[in-house]
């Protein structure tokens, strides 16, 4: 008498694999209620929000572009916008630079 076979499906692409993240006390909670807010699990929601951005990343690695948030892209203009103070040391290699040419 032959013994029944038992399948075993290979693994799929959309087959779900756990993923550990420590965070602190009041990350989680922020991630909880950014979670309540849309009305999702704290797992749907840092899946909705984390693998969107992980492709872009991923996309614009492979584009060689820098891609921004927009709280990063103000932060880069702003950066941009100030001017400079100058050290000690830059304003005497300025003047030695202005004096050679």
């Amino acid at each position: 008498m032959q013994k029944p076979r038992i399948s075993r499906k290979a693994p799929t692409a959309k087959t779900a694999s756990p993923l550990t993240v420590h965070l602190d006390n009041e990350s989680k909670r922020c991630l909880a209620q950014a979670g309540c807010l849309r009305h999702v699990t704290v797992s749907d929601y840092v899946r909705a929000v984390t693998v969107p951005q992980a492709r872009r990343e991923v996309h614009a690695a492979r584009e060689l572009v820098v891609a921004l948030t927009p709280e990063e892209q103000l932060s880069f203009w702003n950066a941009l916008s100030v001017t400079p103070e100058l050290s000690p040391a830059q304003r005497r290699l300025g003047a030695t630079m202005r004096d050679a040419s």
